[in-house]
């Protein structure tokens, strides 16, 4: 490793590595969040799609 421009390049590999390590813990976090939320809402009786909570129910009347 004797190119002086072995210091950059190494550092730009670092670099992108901690960014897409850091993106890639976000979305681990954030997929957590999404689907505690989404286990309240249908604990709460909100389903998904269209055909789901209460106006499904007037639907089927």
């Amino acid at each position: 490793m004797s190119d002086p421009h072995t210091p950059f390049i190494l550092a730009s590999y670092a670099a992108t590595i901690l960014v897409v390590g850091g993106l890639m813990v976000r979305m681990v976090l954030d997929q957590r969040a999404q689907k505690r939320a989404l286990a309240d809402l249908e604990a709460r009786g909100v389903g998904r799609g269209r055909r789901s909570g209460r106006a499904a129910e007037t639907e089927k009347r």
